[in-house]
């Protein structure tokens, strides 16, 4: 039987060393990013690390680079590797078309590119409303803003997860084993996936940070507020005025002003990141609603050491 194992993480440095021992298992990994100019030859050494990604905007650029390290020791290795995210491919030519003087009402209707585009617009004018909000209005204000994000940023989730199991699908099969690249949102993927494959081709989810944490010696999870509340409009999109998601909301505005953002590096087996995110988690899930309205005049314009 044919294993997938759809490797579920935070593009942290300190997940690397888990990433690695994954990868190492299997013939062909399969990137959670679009294709992009000088990945070979950066792989094959032509390109110099640093080189490559100087031209890329990487959220997390000590991640990147190690990545990149780990990515050549295992071409050196016989890994087949493959850049896979049809959402971000279909965005960046968008960016590019715009970029030439065209406009949103130049791109075809019938194309990938209209869907990618509506549903990149939506999310983002969404999240800057909430910028906007949190900043100036009140609590149940922000509140209403920040699930009408959620909302829009599951339902670009949605098809970009839909769009990267189909191009999957038709690649996955003619290896013996792969592995599949996922930040932890993307766990619906796992489902899709299994509706695209042959019966015969056995798909797993694996959380690294399961791993991590038998280490640290820690139970629990590392979905923040405002995954879970982005997850549960991934999983229910229909759902609508429940306490549940009043809750999540608030939470995740508090959460999101005691989380560390900058990118953290660390020995092997400390992680710091993990360790910060799991406390952040713990104590926003003690809040009520009533606690996080009393907290929000307080933590929104505090910076984050301030808020915690």
């Amino acid at each position: 039987m044919q294993q997938v194992t759809l490797g579920l993480s935070v593009h942290r440095p300190e997940m690397i060393p888990l990433i690695s021992d994954l990868m190492q298992r299997h013939e062909a990994l399969f990137l959670e990013e679009p294709p992009t100019a000088d990945f070979r030859q950066m792989l094959e050494g032509v390109v110099s690390v640093d080189n490559y990604l100087g031209p890329l905007d990487v959220e997390y650029p000590e991640f990147s680079r190690r990545m990149c390290c780990l990515l050549r020791e295992l071409l050196g290795k016989g890994k087949k590797i493959f850049q896979v995210e049809p959402f971000m491919e279909s965005l960046l030519a968008i960016h590019e078309f715009f970029a030439e003087g065209h406009g949103p009402g130049e791109l075809n209707k019938d194309s990938l590119q209209h869907p990618v585009y509506l549903a990149e617009r939506n999310a983002t004018a969404a999240l800057l409303a909430y910028y906007r909000t949190v900043m100036h209005e009140s609590f149940d204000k922000t509140i209403e803003a920040i699930k009408q994000f959620a909302r829009m940023d599951a339902a670009r989730f949605r098809l970009r997860d839909s769009l990267r199991a189909q191009e999957l699908a038709t690649l996955i099969g003619k290896y013996s084993s792969s592995y599949v690249e996922a930040g932890v949102i993307h766990f619906p993927l796992w489902r899709l996936l299994r509706q695209q494959v042959p019966s015969q081709i056995r798909v797993r989810p694996v959380f690294l940070a399961k791993t991590a944490m038998k280490t640290m010696k820690e139970k629990g999870h590392l979905y923040g507020p405002g995954d879970q509340l982005t997850l549960l409009y991934m999983f229910h999109p229909t759902i609508t005025n429940t306490m549940r998601e009043q809750v999540l909301a608030a939470r995740s505005i508090i959460y999101s002003k005691i989380i560390v953002k900058e990118e953290l590096t660390a020995e092997a087996g400390t992680f710091p990141h993990l360790r910060d995110e799991l406390a952040c988690i713990r104590a926003t899930g003690q809040l009520t609603l009533d606690d996080c309205r009393r907290l929000f005049p307080l933590a929104r314009r505090a910076k984050s050491l301030d808020a915690r």
